[in-house]
């Protein structure tokens, strides 16, 4: 392919593709944690339905403290109804999390006062509403509390246990079928015979991103460069899976079947190359509701390529944001551009003196089989095509790597 569409085009021609969410299950709320929402969570009543207190005292009215000393007239453990009412002049002794009494609006705590003989004695006053929690402090009836395609962690968890559900609806974990060919890799625990061979970590490192990102994943055993046996495997694959992904044999080597084997299915063409370091001979196709990914062999290159066009298609297919998790960071060191296309490098964003900073600290320059470059938690910079330099200080754009 001698031209290559813009990146961000390509990008917009996978959104446009999807045209379905994820199936639905039903999961009980405590195993229920990274999942993701596949509805709105709507509180059904006021939360608490009934001013509370928030401290062990004694419930009053506010303008009776001028009185400087009030009637115990009753009590109300935790978990009890409200009986009493408390009158001009009155209390009524109150705990942590107890129904404040009719007729009283302030909590006056333990340690503001002094007991004797069935009188309470206010030491030091406080003001109107102190220590009450009112109706609907924590959400109201009707409110959103959860928005769908939330992933689920411990206070959504939380939430829903207060709200008194046992099960949650959510989206079903894609499945994705990795395939990785090529006649020089080596499968786990082969040994070498040649100084030509290389150990494959494009489908365990891709595995290990995809279930990371919330994928059930099935990976397959390292194929030949046959395209017989490629084009079997493929439609294995496909029958078991969402989305099937290949590493290596996408680019136009002599032994690089999968573009033809891609073509030759008559599936529908979605991204047939990108304006882009590293991935350009990316190739994303749809089979039906499925997809198909053609990845680089090369590790760092197909690891790069996952997060920004696999995780974008499993974000919306989980009702979340298609879009790269993208924010601005000043550059922290002169950066000269490698090629003349859209270029991702693997770099760190620290915090410094009040400001995010990148910098290549570490970072190897070469190919892009180096996937050492993705140690310690790294982000991506984005230099555009018409870039040939960043000075250092220069605002520029950074992707997160969202796992």
């Amino acid at each position: 392919m001698s031209q290559f569409p813009p990146f961000d085009e390509t990008l917009q021609a996978l959104e446009k593709s999807i045209t379905n969410e994820f199936g639905i299950e039903n999961v009980f709320i405590g195993e229920a944690l990274g999942r993701f929402l596949a509805v709105d969570i709507i509180a059904c009543e006021n939360n608490p339905t009934h001013a509370t207190s928030s401290m062990d005292g004694y419930a009053i009215r506010f303008v009776d403290q001028q009185l400087g000393s009030l009637r115990l007239s009753d009590f109300v453990p935790a978990g009890s109804e409200a009986h009493g009412i408390v009158r001009e002049g009155e209390c009524i002794k109150t705990f942590t999390g107890s129904l404040m009494s009719d007729g009283s609006d302030t909590l006056i705590p333990i340690e503001n006062v002094e007991v004797k003989e069935g009188m309470v004695y206010i030491t030091s006053a406080v003001p109107q509403g102190f220590s009450v929690r009112p109706i609907g402090e924590n959400y109201r009836a009707g409110e959103v509390l959860i928005h769908k395609g939330t992933k689920i962690s411990f206070a959504e968890i939380g939430v829903m246990a207060e709200l008194g559900m046992v099960q949650v609806e959510v989206f079903i974990k894609p499945r994705v079928a990795i395939l990785s060919t090529g006649n020089e890799i080596l499968d786990f625990g082969e040994l070498k015979t040649s100084h030509a061979q290389i150990r494959s970590s494009n489908h365990v490192t891709i595995e290990a991103i995809l279930r990371q990102l919330g994928c059930e994943t099935m990976r397959f055993k390292l194929i030949k460069d046959d395209k017989k046996l490629i084009e079997q495997q493929l439609l294995q694959a496909l029958r078991w899976s969402d989305i099937v992904i290949t590493t290596g044999g996408g680019s136009v080597g002599d032994f690089d079947f999968i573009q033809s084997i891609l073509t030759d299915m008559k599936t529908e063409n979605i991204i047939d190359g990108s304006y882009m370091k590293p991935g350009r001979h990316i190739r994303v196709v749809k089979a039906d509701h499925k997809y198909i990914y053609a990845l680089p062999g090369f590790p760092y290159s197909a690891s790069v390529c996952t997060f920004l066009f696999i995780a974008p298609l499993l974000r919306k297919m989980n009702a979340q944001q298609f879009a790269l998790p993208t924010i601005k960071a000043r550059m922290g060191e002169f950066y000269k551009k490698r090629s003349k296309f859209v270029e991702f490098t693997a770099c760190n964003l620290r915090y410094v003196e009040g400001q995010l900073i990148v910098d290549l600290d570490n970072k190897k320059e070469g190919s892009s089989a180096i996937l050492n470059n993705l140690l310690g938690s790294p982000v991506l910079l984005r230099v555009e095509k018409e870039v040939q330099k960043l000075e250092k200080g220069e605002m520029v754009d950074v992707v997160l790597l969202d796992v």
